[in-house]
């Protein structure tokens, strides 16, 4: 009489249970998505930022930047202006007014934060243009 070999359905399904507990367990550890979606979001504000100051800077030349205090990007939307170089002022009235901020994203005189992660921010400075990203997986990450 031949005698069969494989596992037994007991056993298979205990190995079946353990790696669920350790699926459920482990991979939320690894996987983190809400983090990186958050710095995402700060990257594309950066980007933003860095595409509308340079229209901006680039309408304020074409102008003739004589001491334009102001600049019209598309014959409605008024942005403010540094004088100095032609940047939009980092105000509701500058880059804000310059760009759509996303869901969750506030900003306060030049720095852009999400919403309940201070850490996660985009800075912005007018005076020179300057754009620096602190939202890292890091920074943006749940504490």
């Amino acid at each position: 009489m031949k005698r069969q070999q494989g596992f037994t359905l007991v056993e298979l399904i205990v190995v079946i249970v353990i790696l669920g507990i350790l699926a459920a367990t482990a991979v939320p550890r690894f996987v983190d998505l809400q983090t990186d979606a958050r710095a995402a979001v700060m990257q594309g504000v950066a980007a933003s930022i860095n595409t509308a100051k340079e229209l901006v800077r680039a309408r304020w030349l074409a102008n003739g930047s004589s001491g334009a205090t102001t600049v019209s990007l598309d014959g409605a939307t008024s942005v403010t202006v540094d004088t100095t170089l032609g940047y939009p002022a980092a105000t509701l009235a500058g880059i804000e007014a310059a760009i759509t901020l996303p869901t969750g994203v506030s900003h306060a005189t030049g720095t852009f934060t999400y919403t309940g992660f201070a850490l996660c921010t985009v800075t912005y400075v007018a005076a020179t243009g300057l754009v620096t990203v602190g939202a890292t997986a890091a920074n943006c990450r749940n504490p």
